[in-house]
């Protein structure tokens, strides 16, 4: 009886630990790994981040959500990493490396000039949708409800919400902060920050 009570006494907090543990990674928060280079350079391949899945999603809201359902190509349950550019009812145009939000422009310092011009290309979210036959809402002009429009920060090599449509909240984890330890000074804001200022001024 003492050495079965000995053996609880060490395995009941393992127990606890584990399911803690398990409850803060289903409904608080996850570490993820960026896989691949649609988000450089603020996120880079194989870069360890926390998806916080209570946060409140914003424009400009860097979101992990499984793309199972979402992008065609996938099959079964994958992390992509992308940025939020249209919230549910938002229209979305993008000109000359500039993208317009409800008719304004938007800021993307957290890319430059080069970078916005170089693969983000001239398109409307239904000029889009037509071109590249997304199996649902082709020919929409505007984010349906419940759903986001996001796109990779490298715009050039990222496969997100040009070529496949909307991201369900219901598919989202939820929105990616950058530890202390993790990038620099510049791409950690660039990830972590509120964009109260969303639209440029």
């Amino acid at each position: 009886m003492k050495a079965f009570r000995e053996t609880m006494s060490w395995i009941v907090p393992i127990v606890i630990g584990l399911l803690i543990a398990l409850l803060i990674k289903q409904f608080v928060f996850q570490i993820v790994r960026v896989d691949g280079p649609s988000m450089e350079p603020n996120l880079v391949n194989n870069e360890r981040v926390f998806c916080l899945k209570t946060a409140k999603i914003h424009h400009g809201s860097v979101i992990v959500f499984n793309a199972n359902g979402v992008d065609p190509q996938v099959a079964q349950k994958t992390n992509y990493v992308k940025r939020v550019i249209g919230m549910p009812g938002d229209t979305v145009k993008s000109q000359n490396g500039n993208i317009y939000v409800n008719g304004k422009k938007i800021n993307q310092n957290y890319i430059s000039m080069d970078q916005r011009k170089a693969g983000t290309g001239d398109w409307s979210l239904k000029s889009v949708s037509v071109q590249n036959s997304w199996l649902k809402h082709s020919g929409t002009s505007r984010v349906p409800k419940g759903e986001y429009f996001v796109l990779g920060d490298h715009r050039s090599v990222s496969n997100d919400g040009r070529y496949w449509g909307f991201v369900p909240k219901s598919k989202i984890d939820g929105v990616v902060k950058v530890p202390s330890w993790a990038g620099n000074k510049t791409t950690r804001q660039n990830v972590n920050k509120e964009w109260q200022h969303f639209y440029d001024k």
